[in-house]
């Protein structure tokens, strides 16, 4: 079996970020035949339509690593009852130039959290809003959303909630499956 490439990425700068912490989870957590490889958004530009034909290094090389993935995962806290500045910068530089984006048609899994009591619920669902206009497939189950972070993670960044750990390990499988699925009916 051909191996399942799921790229991510989490709306997150903070080094100690919980949601960066999901993502190592994933990589961990992932089955067998599906491989999570992870990027920082460190660095990046704003997005300024002046610099699309030439862009910054790390966003050229953000755009080729979505373009090689079978899958995108995004792991997003939630700022203002929304999504992070970060996220939403990176998501546009991604999605130019119109109409030939390199995230347009490809499926996508959102997990999240965050200190408070809905666990991101808010920043997923305007996420989700940005897909529909990129043509994304949004796998809507399992959501991820881990409130109390402090709580759910240990010391050194690591999931401890092992409920929480289920909930990646189910999203990740999801979203392989999804993306087998979606591939074998001629989606993709």
């Amino acid at each position: 079996m051909e191996t399942l490439k799921i790229f991510g990425f989490a709306g997150s700068l903070r080094k100690n970020s919980f949601n960066r912490s999901a993502l190592r989870a994933a990589q961990e957590l992932a089955p067998e035949g599906v491989k999570v490889e992870t990027f920082e958004l460190n660095g990046m530009p704003l997005y300024n339509e002046d610099d699309e034909a030439s862009p910054a290094g790390i966003v050229t090389q953000f755009r080729e690593k979505i373009a090689a993935a079978d899958a995108i995962l995004i792991a997003t806290p939630e700022y203002n009852y929304s999504i992070p500045g970060v996220l939403k910068n990176a998501i546009d530089w991604a999605s130019r130039p119109y109409g030939k984006g390199a995230l347009m048609r490809k499926p996508v899994a959102i997990m999240g959290a965050s200190p408070g009591m809905l666990g991101t619920a808010r920043a997923q669902y305007d996420l989700r809003k940005c897909f529909v206009f990129l043509d994304m497939y949004c796998l809507n189950q399992p959501e991820v959303m881990i409130p109390f972070a402090a709580k759910a993670f240990d010391a050194e960044g690591n999931v401890a909630d092992e409920k929480a750990r289920e909930k990646i390990k189910q999203l990740v499988a999801a979203l392989a499956d999804w993306t087998r699925k979606l591939r074998k009916g001629g989606v993709l």
